[in-house]
């Protein structure tokens, strides 16, 4: 178990360009089952939970080749349907919550899709019932084996039909649309997720040869087609990862420049961090945060009343920015409610930051108050563990701003969805060290 040793309270500056996409990597790594023909993907992020989808998707049968650091080549023309009930394969698919993608795409291509439970973050229940109703739909049989979590979905020809999903899923729309594109007639989902990495997904699928409409509404109609091709695919930045650097550049009292952002799928990203006091400037297609000397302030409600910050489904604010929010308001000048819905385990690390002296009440598994100390009081560095990727980031945020010396155990949770987090940081100024495990 590596760790990182941080020696906080420096001023960063400079720029940083955010890595591909881990969110969208996911979907559209499946996607190339659907084709025996070549396909190119662009600004592939480094890290490891997409590393394991390469290999689990190589172990398969795809043929993968690596073109230079972020672009790869994919061709799923011989795929071994065999290890889909194989051991390694029951361990392997269990390490990787997007694992769960390969079904959809298998079933629509070769009739059987099987995983084992995935795992992933440990942040609270994360239900597969949407995946998999949304392929009993198009006419899948479903079974489940309790006593090694595995599940399977098999059809000779799937069909489309209308449904509407219990949940706008990011990941159960995306492994519906996959089943869907090669299915006979026509499908339409209804209470889809519609997030920009969703988008990319159809409109990859439609260079492709689908034939998607409805792309960024909650309403997909698919025209089922007999077959799909090659194309060429670029994921768009982490809008995370910019997320994570707008708080870090807060935090540290930092200017900092976050290079090639895509405004424009960014969605209410840089209102909240507004919202919050945080000065959000737009140059070309960069992010421009100056040095808060003065530090930032809470916008109260209009009536008075204390801002609430929650998580929604696209357009609203994504839940994994959550945590580097909350962490924020640690050193703000007011309070701020934050209210998680998706996932009752998520804001648990907040003992950590309580441990570093921030001000918060843990209402319950979903709620938290953050009273600001206005860079009055500052963090004290301490030791601590990274229980999952985004709860890893913001300690570590907490801890480049804290006065002293931290150490963050268990930093691969935090290289699961960040790429060589070290190194960028030391490049704009960050005091971190990469201390090799036991």
């Amino acid at each position: 178990m590596s760790t990182f040793k941080i020696e906080g309270g420096h001023q960063l500056k400079g720029s940083i360009k955010p890595q591909g996409a881990k969110n969208e990597a996911l979907q559209v790594l499946c996607a190339v089952l659907l084709t025996p023909e070549t396909i190119t993907i662009n600004n592939i992020p480094d890290i490891v939970d997409v590393n394991k989808l390469i290999k689990l998707l190589s172990n398969l049968g795809v043929e993968v080749n690596k073109l230079d650091g972020n672009t790869y080549t994919f061709k799923a023309e011989h795929i071994n349907l065999d290890y889909l009930e194989s051991d390694d394969f029951k361990v392997e698919g269990r390490g990787l919550r997007g694992s769960i993608m390969i079904v959809g795409p298998l079933l629509a291509r070769f009739g059987k899709g099987y995983i084992p439970k995935p795992g992933g973050d440990k942040i609270g229940r994360r239900r597969l019932d949407t995946h998999f109703e949304g392929f009993i739909n198009l006419g899948a049989s479903f079974r489940y084996n309790r006593e090694d979590h595995f599940y399977g979905v098999e059809a000779e020809k799937l069909k489309g039909t209308f449904m509407l999903l219990d949940e706008a899923s990011v990941t159960g729309t995306a492994n519906i649309v996959m089943a869907a594109v090669l299915a006979e007639g026509e499908t339409t989902i209804y209470n889809a997720a519609c997030e920009p990495y969703l988008q990319q997904l159809c409109r990859m699928l439609n260079r492709m040869g689908a034939k998607i409409s409805g792309i960024g509404s909650n309403m997909l109609v698919i025209e089922g087609v007999k077959s799909l091709g090659g194309t060429t695919h670029t994921m768009l930045p982490d809008m995370i990862e910019i997320g994570s650097w707008i708080g870090l550049a807060a935090m540290t009292k930092s200017e900092l420049t976050i290079k090639d952002v895509s405004w424009k799928d960014l969605g209410q990203i840089p209102n909240v961090f507004r919202k919050l006091g945080i000065t959000v400037e737009q140059q070309g297609d960069d992010i421009h945060i100056p040095a808060h000397k003065n530090g930032y302030q809470i916008q109260n409600y209009i009536d008075g009343s204390i801002l609430t910050i929650a998580d929604a489904p696209w357009p609203g604010f994504t839940p994994d920015l959550l945590s580097i929010v909350l962490v924020i308001a640690t050193q703000a000048r007011g309070e701020v409610l934050v209210h998680q819905k998706m996932f009752e385990s998520r804001l648990f690390f907040v003992d950590k930051l309580i441990d570093m002296g921030a001000k918060i009440i843990l209402c319950d598994p979903h709620r938290a108050t953050v009273i600001g100390h206005d860079f009055k009081s500052t963090l004290k560095a301490t030791t601590m563990t990274s229980p999952d990727i985004r709860a890893g980031i913001s300690l570590l945020i907490a801890a480049l701003s804290a006065k002293g010396t931290s150490i963050i155990h268990n930093i691969e949770q935090i290289d699961r969805g960040y790429e060589n987090i070290d190194d960028r940081l030391r490049a704009i100024g960050a005091k971190i060290e990469r201390l090799p495990g036991n």
